[in-house]
């Protein structure tokens, strides 16, 4: 249905993605415009529409897109075999900026689309929630090593710190995406400061 859309120039192609992603993770399904869309795209409102067919199938088809981006660069190349719960996030962080490098939007538009109440869309919806974000916490992080965690924490409760440390410098960093020139991502300076915040959290929860 979207090969004509697919066949586009990428540079077009990504901007549509990109104002399509940003536009609806913002207002949700219901309250997006089309005519944003087209406007940030830099293309007429018809021609895209001669590219996307209607609101309601861009949507769709934005989600199935962005799952199958998302199984390709993000969740296959995530070394399972690395059970250091430290290591495993910095994989898992890095990753997603990889991703957000390229479609800002990209996780905020999942998040809405998984969670949204809009009867026109919610029902196709249904079917596509197995590959959700949140439903992958127990396939990455289920089967962490905690053998090197000190004796006298509660594993549990220590790990959902560690989550929650993480997580929030990592959400810091991925709203600069939202926010700043993407060439502005200076990947080796945001390695080395994770990598130290790490570091100091090791030493807060191992042995």
């Amino acid at each position: 249905m979207f090969s004509k859309f697919m066949s586009l120039e990428s540079e077009r192609r990504n901007a549509v993605l990109n104002a399509a992603l940003k536009e609806f993770a913002k207002k949700g399904f219901d309250d997006a415009s089309t005519n944003v869309i087209a406007r940030e795209s830099g293309i007429s409102k018809p021609l895209m529409f001669h590219y996307v067919n209607n609101k309601k199938d861009f949507f769709l088809f934005l989600y199935d897109y962005c799952i199958d981006t998302l199984e390709r660069v993000y969740f296959d190349r995530i070394n399972l075999h690395e059970k250091d719960i430290f290591e495993r996030l910095r994989q898992t962080c890095l990753l997603k900026m990889q991703v957000m490098q390229k479609y800002p939007w990209i996780f905020d538009f999942i998040r809405v689309a998984v969670f949204t109440d809009s009867e026109v869309v919610k029902g196709d919806l249904e079917k596509r929630r197995k590959l959700m974000e949140a439903s992958s916490f127990e396939r990455f992080y289920g089967d962490i090593d905690v053998s090197r965690f000190r004796s006298d924490l509660d594993i549990e409760k220590a790990k959902q710190l560690i989550f929650w440390a993480v997580g929030g410098y990592a959400e810091q960093i991925l709203e600069q995406f939202k926010n700043a020139d993407i060439l502005e991502y200076d990947s080796e300076k945001i390695r080395t400061e994770f990598d130290g915040y790490l570091n100091e959290l090791r030493k807060a929860y191992y042995k």
